[in-house]
């Protein structure tokens, strides 16, 4: 006769949401000292003695942080459980006995990421990787997890990690999203009783009120210098609706060669809705011809507000400029002799997005618009103060920037010219 042993436990709910969870990809995305590390483990607790002939694997950022972190609180933890166990230091392997194998890996040697099979995966801290980086882990991953469950369960990868921006969690589980990736937030707060007096005091005392956000509160935020559009929020600015028929239509637009941008947007009861985009559109004639087809329509009106400086430039490399192409189009071009001053643009796009009395005037259907939605809340100043261009999302804010602060310029205080003596 053989006994099933019970794993019990003190946990946070959060903790306790993750342990339990039977999503196949379940993140807890917490502050720090939200407890991600022990939820992890837990689970991993869990799982072992659930499915005791299979692996698992545990995956940390480093090998320091295995020697550090990993080994002593998983032996401590199958101590207190009274497991029986042995570790193999130099293969980086706890084995349990009767109940398989946890195998520990590095999110820094994803070559290393081969050659073993496992039941289910743990990831500590897969943000502080770069997005690029923490896909290839991921993938990686993935590719381990295949030994089969004799009751049919699903293999999983659970991931405990710190909001670090807009990064790899945030792209697969926020943007893409997906009936088995289940997002768990938790704020420090909610482990409170574990932590030492005055933990978040300390921290409210050293870091930005973004950074805050994301080190207690456990919400993606833009973390990158300051954000140059901060009160963007893709809930309070969306907006359902779409194109009407016939309704004219107010394209913003950036000319680049190769990926040339355009924001869809209409005025009801005058404020502007921007409902559709474009995004890397070859050149002109490819971004006129894309217009015609997806919005011209027999006695709708097309304004077109371009980049000023395409006047004097082609995305084609001939003759003609930008704007001399457009308004060859017969589209009606809104365009001043020059830009407004990037100040001044970036001025009236924050004073539409949310103004000094609390009025959100300019929504997006993120829906419709993801790389637009995307370029609000994460295009961030570079260490000039200017909005920075080298992630990409410059094009499409731009774009954008050119209709609002052509038909919504800031409002200056007008200076008077006064004489003074005789003069």
């Amino acid at each position: 006769m053989t006994t099933k042993r019970k794993l019990i436990a003190r946990a946070t709910g959060p903790q306790t949401q993750l342990v339990n969870s039977t999503a196949h990809f379940p993140a807890f995305v917490g502050g720090f000292g939200s407890g991600k590390t022990q939820a992890l483990m837990l689970r991993a607790l869990r799982l072992k003695l659930r499915h005791k002939t299979l692996n698992i694997a545990y995956y940390l950022p480093t090998y320091d942080l295995v020697k550090l972190i990993g080994y002593p609180r998983f032996e401590q933890m199958l101590e207190n459980a009274r497991i029986p166990y042995s570790l193999n230091r130099s293969e980086h392997v706890l084995k349990l006995r009767g109940a398989g194998n946890i195998i520990f890996r590095t999110l820094d040697s994803p070559e290393r990421i081969v050659g073993y099979e496992v039941a289910d995966s743990l990831v500590d801290e897969l943000d502080t990787m770069k997005l690029d980086a923490a896909a290839y882990c991921w993938r990686q991953i993935l590719a381990r997890n295949r030994q089969k469950k004799q009751n049919g369960e699903a293999n999983t990868i659970a991931v405990g990690t710190t909001p670090e921006g807009f990064r790899f969690v945030h792209k697969r589980w926020v943007k893409r999203g997906g009936a088995q990736y289940e997002l768990i937030p938790a704020s420090t707060y909610s482990n409170l009783r574990n932590l030492p007096v005055g933990y978040i005091e300390s921290l409210q005392e050293d870091y930005s009120a973004p950074q805050l956000q994301a080190y207690i509160d456990g919400k993606f935020v833009n973390l990158v210098s300051g954000s140059v559009h901060p009160e963007f929020c893709r809930v309070k600015n969306h907006t359902n609706e779409t194109i009407r028929d016939n309704e004219a239509l107010h394209i913003g637009m950036d000319f680049n060669v190769y990926n040339m941008a355009a924001t869809i947007s209409v005025i009801r009861a005058g404020l502007p809705l921007t409902l559709g985009e474009l995004t890397g559109v070859r050149d002109t004639p490819a971004m006129i011809d894309t217009i015609k087809q997806k919005y011209a329509k027999p006695g709708r009106s097309i304004l077109i507000y371009p980049d000023a400086s395409g006047d004097n430039k082609s995305s084609k490399s001939a003759s003609l400029s930008d704007i001399s192409l457009l308004n060859c189009a017969n589209f009606n071009v809104v365009v001043d002799a020059s830009n407004p001053r990037v100040k001044d643009r970036v001025l009236s796009m924050n004073g539409m997005i949310l103004n000094a009395a609390g009025v959100r005037r300019h929504k997006v259907n993120t829906d419709l618009c993801p790389v637009l939605t995307d370029g609000l809340e994460q295009q961030a100043y570079d260490k000039n103060g200017e909005p920075d261009k080298s992630t990409g999302h410059d094009h499409i804010v731009d774009a954008n920037g050119y209709f609002i602060s052509k038909r919504y310029p800031i409002e200056r205080d007008q200076l008077r010219k006064i004489q003074i003596g005789g003069a």
